[in-house]
């Protein structure tokens, strides 16, 4: 069977094979590496490309699911990391992130953006106001700054 006609007959596997990453990727459980291990050594018989050649799609999922399955102990590393005093992670990568989570998901909304630009502005502001207070005995005076 030549490359060209394996390939053709794997195009619905390669297919659920792409939905099952995702799905992978979602949950990202440590005792699923085996599967993408076989994901991966599914396109072994992809041959990279000869100079001047593009990539085929099967040797670009070959690549693929090597990267995922080589990375793999590391996306998932946080799911069994336990601290000396048995502190655990929550999958947050970002510790200011977990610190601030109470301003009103702040950093969401800048990346997700705002309706009105002018508002954008005017949060800002005023957390960066607020956050002043934090540590004062009776917190920052709301009802000095309302029109």
């Amino acid at each position: 069977m030549s490359a060209s006609r394996h390939w053709s007959e794997s195009k619905p596997q390669a297919a659920a094979d792409l939905t099952r990453l995702g799905e992978l990727v979602k949950s990202r459980q440590r005792e699923q590496a085996p599967e993408l291990e076989a994901m991966h050594r599914r396109y072994l018989h992809a041959v990279p490309p000869q100079e001047g050649e593009h990539q085929s799609l099967a040797y670009r999922l070959r690549l693929l699911f090597l990267d995922r399955w080589n990375l793999w102990h590391r996306l998932t590393r946080y799911r069994t990391w336990k601290g000396p005093k048995g502190e655990t992670l929550d999958g947050t990568n970002n510790a200011c992130e977990r610190a601030i989570g109470w301003w009103i998901k702040e950093r969401y909304r800048t990346m997700r953006g705002y309706k009105v630009p002018e508002n954008a502005v005017r949060v800002s502001r005023r957390l960066s106001w607020c956050g002043n207070f934090l540590n004062a005995e009776d917190g920052a005076n709301l009802l000095g700054i309302l029109p």
